[in-house]
């Protein structure tokens, strides 16, 4: 069966590769994919899948399926780029990925049951959309989920950070500096918060790290602005002690609120990002397919500090998330524009099918093995 797979890619790598430089040379920043998203959609169309585009009415969101029944083995695509910078994480590649182990899966599908399900997530960069799928029950039925990250080292799956982006906006009264001298202002309160934050850091629990920055509050000193907000990220290798930061942060500009008489909101910015919760079994299961296709070297969990909104879907279903490396040259760092160029290379194009293919033999092994879901599924459960 897996060799089926391998051929049947083969025979199809033009599209894939035409797919990856049509993401690389059309970046659309977040949820504002609709070219890369209808690309996508119409490719997955013309190899028979069945497609739901603007899943949920999230634009640029799609659902594309093939087969019938359990188990069900769920691959994810994000597509934005930063504006003015273009894919220089990747997200062209990993898609590209995505799109392969999902076609290679889907050949031998209805020749061993179970489905293929592939959720394409806009807005990756913003927090992204898998939080609000999660809360629509589009996992409750779904056994397994995989993805895999270009990079410049090939590791493992290992845990992200626990991110809450908090807003603190005060509102007072606005006018000329002179005309206001015994009134409290919306700076005042940004200005207080930020002082009762820094002498309260050193409390805080010693993994967590809270920054921050002005992001509205006047252009000129003599005009009182009406409106100042600041915004925190506060990060955590666990949501529930960066949970007790975000308390503290509230009832800080609470109690600046009352105390200088100025209104106060608070709100998240962007969705929350979960800590990642790898799930070991899929972990070895996907390296041992990895060193099947070739590629050796892989180095041990990766813990990276950066949030993933794959982190809330970890909580719901067995997931991982590997890196693998697309550079020759070690100079290329990512998050360059000399790594989202080397993403449309040969060399990255051919790492990139022997990681697809890895995570299609991962998804027939959980398919075709029932004893591998239960060991995925006690894992999870115990956690």
């Amino acid at each position: 069966m897996k060799q089926e797979m391998i051929t049947y890619i083969e025979k199809y790598k033009d599209d894939l590769k035409t797919l990856n430089k049509f993401l690389y040379e059309n970046p659309e920043k977040s949820y504002e994919e609709t070219n890369s998203c209808n690309y996508i959609c119409n490719l997955l169309e013309k190899y028979n899948f069945e497609v739901e585009k603007n899943f949920l009415d999230l634009k640029n969101s799609f659902y594309a399926s093939k087969g019938n029944g359990s188990p069900k083995v769920c691959f994810l695509c994000e597509y934005d780029a930063i504006e003015n910078e273009g894919h220089i994480t990747g997200h062209n590649l990993l898609t590209t990925t995505s799109v392969a182990a999902s076609l290679a899966l889907s050949s031998i599908i209805n020749k061993i049951g179970g489905s293929v399900i592939l959720i394409g997530c806009p807005g990756e960069y913003l927090g992204g959309t898998k939080s609000v799928m999660v809360k629509q029950g589009v996992f409750d039925d779904i056994d397994i989920v995989l993805a895999a990250h270009p990079d410049v080292v090939t590791c493992e799956s290992g845990s992200s950070s626990a991110i809450i982006p908090l807003s603190i906006k005060f509102l007072g009264n606005s006018g000329l500096s002179f005309l206001n001298k015994d009134n409290y202002t919306s700076l005042d309160g940004i200005l207080l918060t930020f002082n009762i934050l820094n002498s309260l850091l050193k409390g805080f629990p010693k993994d967590v790290e809270v920054n921050s920055i002005l992001s509205k509050g006047g252009f000129t000193p003599l005009l009182l602005p009406i409106e100042s907000e600041a915004k925190f990220y506060i990060r955590s290798k666990e949501m529930d002690v960066a949970r007790i930061v975000e308390n503290k942060l509230r009832e800080i500009a609470i109690y600046v609120s009352k105390l200088i008489r100025v209104q106060n909101t608070i709100s998240l910015y962007e969705p929350e990002n979960e800590e990642l919760i790898t799930n070991r079994t899929l972990n070895r299961l996907f390296s041992h397919n990895l060193k099947e296709t070739g590629i050796i070297n892989i180095d041990g969990p990766r813990d990276i500090s950066s949030g993933l909104s794959l982190g809330i879907v970890s909580k719901k279903v067995p997931s991982i998330q590997p890196f693998f490396s697309i550079i020759k040259d070690n100079n290329i760092k990512y998050g360059t524009k000399d790594f989202a160029k080397a993403t449309i290379s040969d060399y990255a194009i051919e790492e990139a099918l022997k990681v697809a293919f890895a995570l299609a033999f991962t998804g027939y092994d959980i398919i075709s093995k029932e004893t591998l879901l239960v060991e995925v599924q006690n894992e999870f459960y115990k956690k």
